[in-house]
């Protein structure tokens, strides 16, 4: 079959499955919803500006020498595969260089955003994803992007101008506000370009950076004088080589004796258990841990800031079961590279610990090992795969399983209790009622990818959500308990949907689903007019409970502090309605899943973001009126927070 004949015939089972053949289809035409009101008042509609089709027909332009300083560094970002580059205005000669080379290019309206989305599409992609912004306030808005980036051990490269050299130190160069220091301890590495024969030696050291070891961050600020530099040929520029020549793409391999040990103590456990973590993504090691898991009947359990690299359904995965982690005795920690402190996880005291990570001088740290493993974490897994013979834990399996058992029949209750508040909507029926629309619908359960958001409504959503693919869920609020970045980090995960970058290759330009809360969607959700000017169809939930969620516990107060509290019943469907996208609004349990159909056919039709606004209230969170309330977290699995 052709890929013209496969496209068709993908877009008529979609638009076929999402409903299904009993249900009513959403009657919405090209832009029609959320215009009619404007046109009524006759004022013009909401349009994506000419530009962006020229612009999309337009050829690329030769880059060669001469060239400037930002084109050799975008030359350089090209041949390394950078994925997508998410910015501002500002810093102008350096995206608009790397524009010029073809590499998708998406401008927002905040760079703390774009930062964001740029985190996003690496958690989901695996690869390099650029975000910019220009000097001072512009790279101030940065940096709870670059810090949240940071604590994901998101593969980003933060670009930034800097004014001039010449005008270090002078009124004029105020705006310079030497950026290094600012990201200090919260990046990989940095460096303000100072010599401009040397910007490719400078762009040498950050890829080897942000493709060795344990990815974090790199930050590059550009003055005027390395950005704008022109060269006649290589000749002018040092350390112009290829990508071979400056940095190795061979990976650290395990010790064949600590493999040996690892074996010895596998066999000794009764309930071994497998952490796999950010390493296992990123070195695309989930053939291999699924290898060692089956062969050896260790149960998986995941952490980390993306989710999928063990399916849920398999046998062997333990994310569902928090009662049996306490039973385990010997945990293998794979690319875990936030690592917990004691009792952090919820493992009994006198567990034993494997640790494998290609950080030597990270091993130890936080949490005290058995055995270490320097080694990547996807050689380490092939070798233990090799070296492990086939085990059997029967008995172990079987706890788990009766633990996942007793998680589900939790959640039903959960869910039952939910419905039956019918003057707003509870938390588990978003989750309980969103899990079936995505998993045991219609709907391949595989195929939507999600960006897990919020805070309290992460709680219940985590819950009922599951991954079956690598890369399938995105956990927002990792380590760095970042407020409101859930739209920024949706324009991300789209794109790299929409390019079908790394593991979304199989799931391309199909929509994508966002869970916020009122609070965060007030910082990021001006991004949905960057959603529908893209027309990345994505499909937002907001969680909208009123209020922070912290009003009833300040307790030197007698009557709590209303300074935590929103308006009520604020209209956030109305806002994505006036900036390009379909809205709805929910407030009663039965509406949620009609409306969320409506809304996922607008972005399979349409190819436009939509506003699900659901109404909950903040009484939900007090456990003695409306049981179950604010549910804790439990570390690893799905109802990990933090790590």
């Amino acid at each position: 079959m052709s890929r013209a004949k496969r496209e068709n015939s993908r877009r008529r089972f979609m638009k076929q499955a999402v409903l299904g053949a009993g249900a009513t289809a959403a009657t919405l035409g090209t832009g029609a919803a959320g215009l009619s009101a404007a046109e009524e008042e006759d004022t013009p509609p909401i349009r994506v500006p000419a530009e962006f089709e020229t612009a999309r027909s337009a050829s690329l332009p030769d880059v060669d020498f001469p060239m400037t300083g930002a084109q050799v560094f975008a030359r350089a970002c090209k041949e390394e595969g950078v994925a997508a580059l998410f910015c501002c205005p500002g810093n102008y000669s350096v995206i608009h260089a790397i524009s010029d080379t073809g590499i998708p290019t998406y401008g927002g309206r905040h760079e703390g955003s774009l930062c964001h989305a740029a985190d996003a599409f690496s958690r989901v992609t695996g690869e390099i994803a650029a975000t910019s912004g220009t000097e001072g306030p512009g790279f101030t808005d940065m940096i709870c992007g670059v810090a949240a980036a940071n604590a994901a051990r998101s593969p980003i490269l933060v670009l930034a101008s800097n004014k001039t050299i010449f005008a270090e130190d002078t009124e004029r160069g105020i705006q310079d506000a030497y950026q290094q220091p600012t990201t200090e301890g919260m990046r990989k590495w940095g460096k303000r370009l100072i010599t401009p024969a040397r910007v490719h030696e400078y762009a040498g050291y950050a890829f080897r950076q942000l493709r060795s070891g344990v990815p974090k961050p790199v930050h590059l600020d550009f003055p005027a004088e390395i950005a704008n530099a022109r060269f006649r040929d290589a000749s002018e520029i040092e350390y112009f080589y290829d990508k071979t020549k400056y940095r190795t793409e061979t990976k650290p391999h395990p010790d064949p004796r600590a493999i040996d040990r690892a074996v010895a103590m596998l066999r000794e456990a009764e309930r071994p258990i497998l952490v796999s973590s950010n390493g296992v993504f990123y070195s695309k090691a989930w053939d291999a841990l699924r290898r060692v898991a089956e062969r050896a009947q260790i149960p998986v359990v995941e952490s980390g800031a993306t989710k999928g690299q063990f399916p849920a359904d398999h046998a062997l995965s333990a994310d569902t079961a928090p009662g049996a982690l306490a039973s385990a005795d010997l945990v293998l920690l794979v690319g875990q590279y936030c690592m917990p402190t004691q009792g952090e996880f919820a493992f009994g005291p006198d567990t034993k610990y494997i640790r494998i990570d290609p950080s030597a001088e990270d091993i130890g740290r936080n949490l005290p090992i058995d055995l270490g493993i320097v080694s990547d974490e996807r050689a380490a897994l092939e070798a233990l795969a090799d070296a492990v013979p086939q085990m059997r834990h029967d008995a172990w399996v079987a706890e788990v399983a009766s633990a996942r058992a007793e998680f589900e029949a939790e959640n039903a209750r959960y869910y039952q209790t939910g419905l039956g508040y019918t003057d707003a909507v509870h938390p588990a029926v978003i989750g309980k009622e969103l899990a079936d629309f995505v998993h045991a619908g219609n709907l391949p359960r595989d195929r939507t990818t999600i960006v897990q958001g919020g805070y309290g409504i992460a709680r219940y959503t985590r819950r009922y959500l599951r991954s079956y693919r690598p890369a399938q869920i995105m956990n927002g609020a990792y380590q760095y308990g970042a407020i409101g970045p859930d739209v920024g980090y949706t324009i991300g995960v789209a794109a790299a949907v929409r390019q079908g970058t790394g593991p979304q290759a199989d799931y391309q330009g199909h929509p994508v689903i966002a869970i916020t809360g009122d609070a965060g969607f007030g910082y990021t959700g001006m991004e949905m007019e960057t959603l529908s000017k893209y027309r990345l169809p994505a499909v937002v939930i907001v969680y909208n409970n009123n209020a922070w969620g912290t009003w009833e516990g300040q307790r030197n107060n007698q009557v709590g502090l209303p300074v935590h509290l929103f308006q009520e019943n604020l209209r956030y469907d109305k806002l994505g309605e006036a900036l390009g996208a379909h809205g709805e609004y929910v407030t009663k349990p039965a509406e949620f899943r009609p409306a969320l159909e409506r809304a996922y056919q607008v972005a399979l039709d349409e190819s436009r973001p939509s506003v699900v606004n659901v109404q909950a209230k903040k009484e939900f969170w007090l456990r003695d009126q409306y049981a179950p309330g604010f549910l804790g977290k439990i570390e690893p699995g799905v109802l990990s927070y933090y790590h």
